[in-house]
Parts: structure tokens; C-alpha cells; sequence
């Protein structure tokens, strides 16, 4: 590899690329290089055109204009096999393995070396992942089966398979969004191996912490063009944010003052065997409430059984005092119980279906008569809530799965919010969008607080529940372990209670004398 003037060349890079679909120009005149031994953030908003940018350097797609360059020249992949064997190799967020494979089998899948009679020589495979998994300083076992294993296991497996092709550029899109802390700083740690071996890595997160933690530079996009390539020395979160979304955000934790009022959800000694136990607590009107801890404590899994999804084997769930009977969310939503799921895509959203078709889900009944829906009326309640949530779209016909993450979560909002509900619970609202739409939702569910909407917050972010939370609750193991009160919980606090290490005060089983009326900040 040549050495330039200012350091070493780069093994990848691309040169004034420009890429279309139709009349939507995804990419324009956009420039980036990759570096041996270095890891570089890409960022930007949800469509941004950075996913585009992906595609290209894997073979996906190929430019309208400009130059993908190799080791200095130019070079075009007909395809993702051409990039694959270029040695570049892309680490997504949710890993697709053969499930009923093992861990060998899944890297070496087509290649597998061959032994006599040409059969597959198992134990050569076994040896072969067994050194990458040394190589990467991971102990999974090579013969364990796929299923069953974690998002990071799978994670470092993809890893794994990339190396045994002699990867040299290693892209990993949002790989921490659905990983524990210690998870995330195990593939950091797999991360810098590589950077030391000289592999070029090209990495996409929205948590801003991760990408000045772990990267040295970064390229920033917005509406598609190129901002800035830049070091991230001397370079605070603040302006990298001015950067990606084109102006200053006033407050990406906008709380407003709300009047607290009754209460207006009750969990008492709610309890799912193996999963959680002798859960209770209150959300009150105007308030939001956030259930902490650590992935697998039981928080989402609570939040179904209150909306029914899941029938718990005890307690009880009232709503304004009703009563309601187990595992029925039709009984949730008529007593105005809403819940937008952790994961919009599988289960808040039918992705084959439009935009307005997606928003009216939650209301048929009230958009039509005798099982037939009135067209304009579904079209109206479309289009007023894209308005009021600001819904970024080309034609509300078109299907949803073409907006980008974060329009996906207001329309998941907006089919919920359509129905007016006294409730509202929201399980990871920001996972996987943009700073700039994360503001906006903070800013929705502060507004709808102080309307006088009850919230119930599930979030991984402690950053997000320390800047929109009135009370926080924290699970571990299953069992609610400590309240904190706004004024009081810090990270340290919280993470204290989350891990055993400590705890805030014991939750407090039902509403104390006074609670109505007291001002939350």
C-alpha cells in the first residue's frame, strides 16, 4: 500500500458520488475515504443517504456518477459477491444466520473445506473458527447452534465470516441498537482488535456517545450531500448535531411543567411465572413514568401483560378504576390503553400497507359503516396527524415501509394517538432514529404529558430517562427493586439499582395521600 504525505493511502474510497432513484437524488457529490487502522463514523439523519452510501461500497447498488476507488483505483462491483471478494464485508443490526446451523457452519456456509470421499472435513472447520474466535479474543463455541443465540453472539459471527474472507473494510450499521452495555463494550473490544490488525472500519450509530468513544473521524450527510469530513478531537456533540440536522436544538429533553393528577393506571402484584413478579405501581395523569434497567429484566414484558398481549398468572390491571379481564388488549384499548411496541416494524406497522391505511388501523370502526371504510374519512384522519406529527412523506398511498425509521415511529404514534387514549405507553419510543426526530418525539410525549396524558416509558436510554421521566422505576431480575423521584436519579442511581450494586427507595405499591394535584418539573 502506498504511503502518502499525510499518512497512510486509503483502502477504499469513493469520489464525488451521485445516486438517483426516480426523482429522488439519494446521494449527491458525495466524498468519503477509509483509512487502514482507523474507525470512521458516518452521520446523519434518518434519510440522509446513508444507507445508500452503504449499499454502494457493498455492491448493492452502483453510483449514477462519481468513482469508487480500490487501494487507489478505480474499481465497480457488478454486485455484492464483487465487493465481498474486494474485501469488504457489512455487519448489520440484526444479523440473518441459518438458525438450525452451528456457529462453524454459518461462517464457512459453501465453502466448508472437503476430506476424503469429498466429504466436509467438520474438524478443520471447527479449528478454523475456533482461531478466529481466538482472534477476536470471543469464547463461543463453534458447534453450538445459531438459534438461541444473543444479537451480539450473532453479531460477532457475521464478524467472524467477514474475517475468514480476508475482510479488509469492515461497515457496521447501528450494531449496538440492540445491545446490553457489557455486550456493546465487548464488540468495541473486537472492534479495536481489528483496528490494530490494520482493518479499515466504517461505523453508523445515532447514539452520539458511542461514535466519539470509539471513532477517530467522521463524515457527516444530511439530504444527501456531503457536510463535513472531519476529526472528532476538538469536536462536541452539540456541533456534530448542528451538522446532521442543519440547525441548533434548542432541547433534545424537552420537559415541560405539568399539573399531576389522578391516577389513571393501577398495576397491582402483577405477576407472569419465570418472567416477572409481584409488580405494582401508578401512572397519574400528566406525568411520565419510566421503567428502568437492564435488557431482560422484564420491563417489556410487564408492559404486554398491562395491555394484555400477554395473560399474567396474577394481579390485576385498572384503568380509571375499571377493572381489566387478562390478556385482552381489545378490553386495554376500548378503556383507553395505548401501546406502541419496541419493535414498529414487526409489530407496530403492516409494511406492506399505506401510509394512511397504517394510521386508520386503530379506528375502522369509526371511519366507516357496515364493515365498509370511507375512504376520504380515512384519508382526512391521515393527513391531519401527518401534519400535526410532522410526518416527512411523498404521497400518503405510498406504503410505509419506504419512510425512514423515524416516520415510521410517528406513524406508529399516530395510529395510537388517533384514538384519544388516556394511556399511553411507549416501549424504546427513540430506538434507531435520528437525533433531530428523537427532539420531536421528546417533544410530543412532554406536550402530551402536560395535556394531561398518563405516559409509561420503557427506555434502554438512561439519558432519555433522566431527561423526560417524573419518576423512574427500576426492574432487575424481574421484580421492581427502587423508585426514584426526577430530582433525584442520576445514572449512577439508576444503574446502582439496575445491577444490585444499590438501590433507590422500594417502589411505592399505591398512591400515597396528596398525590393529586402536586407539580412535577
Amino acid at each position: 500500500m502506498k504511503q502518502s504525505d499525510t499518512g497512510p493511502a486509503p483502502v477504499l474510497a469513493l469520489t464525488d458520488v451521485s445516486k438517483s432513484f426516480g426523482a429522488v437524488r439519494a446521494l449527491q457529490d458525495v466524498s468519503l475515504s477509509l483509512l487502514p487502522g482507523e474507525v470512521h463514523a458516518l452521520a446523519g439523519e434518518n434519510g440522509a443517504g446513508k444507507s445508500t452510501l452503504i449499499k454502494i461500497l457493498a455492491g448493492v447498488h452502483r453510483p449514477d456518477a462519481g468513482t469508487l476507488l480500490l487501494d487507489g483505483g478505480p474499481v465497480v462491483f457488478h454486485g455484492p459477491g464483487d465487493a465481498r471478494d474486494a474485501g469488504i464485508a457489512v455487519i448489520y443490526q440484526e444479523p440473518t444466520l441459518f438458525p438450525d446451523l452451528s456457529v462453524a457452519e454459518n461462517i464457512f456456509m459453501g465453502r466448508q473445506p472437503l476430506g476424503a470421499l469429498r466429504r466436509i472435513d467438520r474438524g478443520s472447520v471447527h479449528e478454523a473458527t475456533s482461531a478466529l474466535m481466538t482472534r477476536l479474543g470471543v469464547g463461543l463455541d463453534p458447534q453450538r447452534p445459531a438459534r438461541g443465540l444473543s444479537i451480539a453472539d450473532q453479531q460477532i459471527v457475521e464478524i467472524a465470516k467477514a474475517l475468514s474472507f480476508d475482510a479488509r473494510v469492515l461497515i457496521m450499521d447501528e450494531p449496538t441498537a440492540a445491545l446490553t452495555t457489557s455486550e456493546t463494550a465487548r464488540l468495541f473490544s473486537v472492534v479495536e482488535t481489528l483496528r490494530g490488525e490494520g482493518t479499515a472500519v466504517l461505523f453508523i450509530s445515532h447514539r452520539l456517545e458511542e461514535i466519539f468513544q470509539i471513532c477517530r473521524r467522521v463524515t457527516t450527510l444530511r439530504d444527501g450531500r456531503l457536510i463535513a469530513t472531519e476529526p472528532l478531537e476538538g469536536l462536541t456533540e452539540e456541533a456534530l448535531v448542528r451538522r446532521m440536522v442543519g440547525r441548533d436544538l434548542d432541547e433534545l429533553y424537552p420537559k415541560q411543567r405539568t399539573t399531576v393528577g389522578e391516577s389513571a393506571l393501577s398495576v397491582r402484584r402483577l405477576t407472569r411465572e419465570g418472567v416477572f413478579r409481584d409488580v405494582s405501581f401508578d401512572v397519574h395523569r400528566g406525568e411520565i413514568v419510566a421503567l428502568a434497567g437492564l435488557v431482560g429484566a422484564g420491563r417489556s414484558e410487564v408492559v404486554q401483560a398491562v395491555f394484555g398481549v400477554d395473560r399474567p398468572d396474577a394481579g390485576e390491571v385498572t384503568v380509571a378504576g375499571r377493572k381489566l379481564p387478562a390478556g385482552s388488549p381489545t378490553a386495554a384499548m376500548d378503556a383507553g390503553i395505548a401501546l406502541v411496541p419496541e419493535d414498529r416494524r414487526q409489530r407496530g406497522l403492516v409494511m406492506e400497507m399505506s401510509i394512511e391505511r397504517n394510521i386508520a388501523l386503530t379506528g375502522l370502526d369509526r371511519l366507516g359503516r357496515g364493515g365498509l371504510v370511507r375512504r376520504a374519512l380515512e384519508q382526512a384522519r391521515a393527513a391531519d396527524w401527518a401534519v400535526r406529527l410532522q410526518l416527512k412523506y411523498n404521497k400518503l398511498s405510498d406504503p410505509v415501509g419506504v419512510l425512514s425509521g423515524g416516520n415510521q415511529q410517528k406513524v406508529v404514534l399516530a395510529k395510537w394517538l388517533a384514538t384519544r387514549p388516556a394511556v399511553l405507553i411507549v416501549d424504546e419510543p427513540t430506538r434507531g432514529i435520528d437525533v433531530g426526530t428523537k427532539a420531536e418525539v421528546h417533544r410530543l410525549l412532554s406536550s402530551l404529558a402536560a395535556d394531561g396524558l398518563a405516559v409509561l416509558m420503557v427506555s434502554s436510554d438512561l439519558p432519555e430517562v433522566l431527561g423526560m421521566a417524573d419518576r423512574i422505576l427500576v426492574m432487575r431480575e424481574g421484580r421492581l427493586v427502587g423508585e426514584l423521584d426526577r430530582s433525584e436519579a442520576t445514572e449512577e442511581s439508576v444503574m446502582a439499582a439496575a445491577t444490585g450494586a444499590g438501590a433507590g427507595r422500594p417502589p411505592v405499591p399505591a398512591p400515597s395521600a396528596g398525590d393529586n394535584e402536586k407539580s412535577s418539573a
